[in-house]
């Protein structure tokens, strides 16, 4: 089968030809028409998990991918041949991904059954993003009419997370450049900022001097200064989500501020829910382009020195 791995921390991603894999017990093997890609995918192979866990090299770039279940092994109850799943398909430790032909995964796994009129590319688009999104949008905890910042509002996180925090009745105010700030507000964004103009906490401030109540921070790393002028905008008992783990939770519980560092981590039932709710079109994916699994590596070097604008999806 065709695939795109790595050889090694920091190596360039290539095409190769691999075997394709025999499912074990309890394993299946999906057939994918459709992956996405994601950061995390780039941070993976540049070593954002070395010495957490082993890698196995060469390691199939990627996790997100939808598909067709081509056989199951001994013991798999849940899915059968000619199932129609997606989900996650990353494990380093034998050196697994998305970005091929056929993925294994376990039947246990962060797969699930998608609807038959759901698209692959949208299907593949959904784990990461939206279950990032939405279990964000979940710790904010947000009641009706409270006003939530996205910072980094144009990628396939952000604008999930701008649907799910206006399906619960709050004012969005959401990060974009000018040629994407009509989508945002599209989905639901009340306001747009566009963070080119000026720091986005100084516009922020100067359109809602009360303070806000939620952020939901997709930009800043740790150590980065940008996340404390964030915080400085929420009132007491305000809510900080960080989705790259840059949230002082101690520092931030000083201020009376709740900090979050979100870990993606969908179940089998979100994923149901979120397929479910992008069938019905109830939740809007952008998929900005698709490609080739020849082209995967220069859509990579391309999206690491970007601002998104909607996903990609790989077509193996």
């Amino acid at each position: 089968m065709k695939a795109v791995v790595i050889t090694a921390f920091g190596a360039e991603p290539l095409l190769t030809d691999l075997p394709v894999p025999e499912p074990g017990p309890r394993e299946v093997l999906v057939r994918l028409r459709a992956a996405a890609l994601n950061p995390f995918d780039w941070k993976v192979a540049d070593g954002a998990l070395k010495g957490a866990v082993e890698h196995d090299f060469p390691l199939v770039m990627g996790s997100d991918g939808a598909g067709v279940v081509e056989r199951v092994g001994a013991g798999v109850n849940l899915f059968r041949q000619g199932d129609t799943v997606y989900g996650q398909f990353m494990n380093v430790a034998r050196g697994r991904g998305s970005y091929a032909e056929y993925a294994l995964v376990s039947e246990d796994g962060k797969i699930a059954r998608i609807p038959d009129d759901l698209p692959f590319t949208v299907a593949a688009a959904l784990p990461t993003a939206s279950a990032t999104a939405y279990q964000a949008i979940e710790a904010a905890r947000l009641d009706t009419g409270q006003v939530v910042l996205v910072n980094g509002a144009s990628g396939g996180v952000g604008q999930s997370a701008i649907q799910f925090a206006a399906h619960q009745g709050a004012r969005v105010l959401a990060t974009a450049a000018p040629d994407v700030a009509a989508r945002l507000r599209d989905l639901g964004a009340h306001e747009t900022l566009d963070f080119t103009a000026a720091p986005v906490a100084e516009q922020v401030l100067a359109a809602h001097p009360e303070g806000i109540d939620a952020v939901l921070d997709l930009v800043s790393h740790p150590g980065d200064d940008g996340i404390d002028a964030l915080a400085a905008l929420l009132k007491p008992g305000g809510r900080l989500i960080s989705t790259n783990h840059a949230a002082d939770v101690e520092v931030l519980a000083a201020r009376e501020i709740h900090g979050v560092n979100l870990s993606n981590n969908p179940s089998r039932a979100e994923l149901e829910a979120l397929a479910d709710l992008a069938a019905a079109g109830k939740l809007r994916i952008t998929v900005d382009s698709e490609i080739p699994l020849a082209e995967a590596p220069a859509a990579v070097a391309r999206a690491r020195s970007g601002h998104p604008r909607g996903k990609t999806v790989i077509l193996p």
